[in-house]
């Protein structure tokens, strides 16, 4: 028992090393934070919750994120100009 717990351990510790860098996790963790504490609360499906929320929090990251790129996309080119008159 104690050599499994141990290599789930050694594996969680080396897999930040081992994953690549351009991993995207924008709202990931959050989201499986509170996943997880519902799931737990709600029948003890604690994982299922928290990766239920990991899904939801990073779409909802992924929309966040391209409404600031188009409202900073429309406050840097602004398509009413007035001409002065």
């Amino acid at each position: 028992m104690k050599s499994a717990i141990f290599a789930a351990a050694l594996a969680l510790a080396v897999a930040p090393i081992v994953a690549p860098s351009s991993a995207d996790a924008k709202g990931c963790l959050k989201g499986a934070l509170v996943g997880g504490i519902a799931g737990h609360y709600a029948g003890h499906h604690a994982i299922l919750g928290a990766i239920g929320g990991c899904v939801v929090g990073h779409h909802m990251a992924e929309e966040r994120s391209k409404e600031r790129a188009t409202a900073s996309a429309q406050a840097h080119h602004p398509t009413n100009q007035s001409n002065g008159y």
